[in-house]
């Protein structure tokens, strides 16, 4: 099974009320692989919200370190909600067979290679959001929208038939 954004799968779930469907990911062949999860919304956080970014240092890492905080744009700090919706991710991954996921890049849940700077400017940096931290620490292999190809979503199938067909 492949964990994957449920934005991803055109839920409407990010914070701004609307989601970012990936056609690769809906084909019904597809979809019966996947398993979603909106960390931020498993984390108790409501849709819509007001957007947030990592302040400090280290990224996700850093959040589970102590060196980072999630923070929103009226500056509310929402770090325990983003680090309960990644343990609900981590839960997943003890319960189910997951063999990868798919994450929204730049949320500070779901980020796999680049995330928000903390400014509210744009400004990306490389890094990871707090659940894809947590994953990528789990041994999950964590693959972005953005690197989404017909060949990685059949590799990916392919690693899946085995725990599918037990």
């Amino acid at each position: 099974m492949i964990l994957v954004s449920s934005c991803l799968l055109g839920q409407l779930v990010r914070y701004k009320g609307d989601g970012c469907a990936q056609e690769l990911l809906t084909a019904p062949e597809v979809r019966k692989h996947l398993v979603p999860i909106c960390p931020e919304c498993a984390g108790g956080l409501p849709t819509p919200r007001p957007p947030a970014e990592i302040q400090g240092t280290g990224g996700g890492s850093g959040v589970w370190q102590g060196t980072a905080k999630v923070i929103n744009n009226i500056g509310q700090d929402v770090t325990e909600a983003y680090c309960a919706g990644a343990q609900e991710a981590l839960q997943i991954t003890r319960t189910q067979p997951i063999t990868a996921a798919i994450l929204k890049e730049r949320s500070p849940s779901c980020g796999t290679h680049a995330i928000y700077d903390g400014s509210f400017t744009g400004c990306k940096l490389a890094g990871q959001g707090v659940a894809a931290a947590a994953l990528a620490q789990a041994g999950i292999p964590l693959y972005s929208e953005e690197e989404l190809t017909a060949e990685l979503i059949n590799h990916l199938l392919d690693q899946d038939k085995p725990s599918t067909q037990k």
